[in-house]
């Protein structure tokens, strides 16, 4: 009886020292960049088909998004190729935005797409990527795994 004890003792211990997927730090993780393809002289009327980059965002109080009166929380854009960082506000989310937030959030890249001075350039381009919550907590940084191809004309 005493031997059967101890795994059932520890089976329970190790049941329940699970990692909690929601934490206070504020969690991404890469879905997608789609379109992968893109050009500097897409013209402001088609912003909508500019390439969007999708995250998976997690966060244990849900304070993401924007909040009149309250603070407000940033994507953090970085293009690996030309240096060049971008900041990015979440929109409001609302009632959406609580306890355990877990939500696909998609980034359209319209006005971090940026050309070098010398003309017609093709890049490839990988971004770098962290969020910050209304308490000023950093995200972990990912780098996308599927680059944009973007054609300065």
């Amino acid at each position: 009886m005493r031997s059967l004890l101890l795994p059932v003792f520890l089976l329970f211990f190790l049941s329940s020292c699970q990692k909690d997927k929601f934490t206070t730090v504020p969690q991404i993780r890469f879905i997608s960049l789609s379109p992968n393809v893109a050009a500097s002289d897409l013209p402001i009327s088609l912003k909508d088909l500019a390439p969007k980059l999708t995250i998976r965002v997690t966060d244990a109080e849900g304070d993401i998004g924007l909040s009149p009166g309250v603070d407000t929380s940033y994507v953090y854009l970085k293009n690996l190729s030309s240096g060049f960082e971008d900041i990015m506000k979440f929109p409001s989310l609302g009632a959406s935005a609580g306890k355990n937030f877990d939500a696909e959030i998609e980034i359209n890249l319209f006005d971090a797409m940026d050309c070098p001075g010398n003309r017609p350039y093709i890049d490839t381009t990988y971004y770098e990527v962290y969020i910050t919550d209304f308490a000023h907590n950093k995200s972990n940084t990912l780098t996308t795994s599927k680059p944009l191809y973007y054609h300065c004309l």
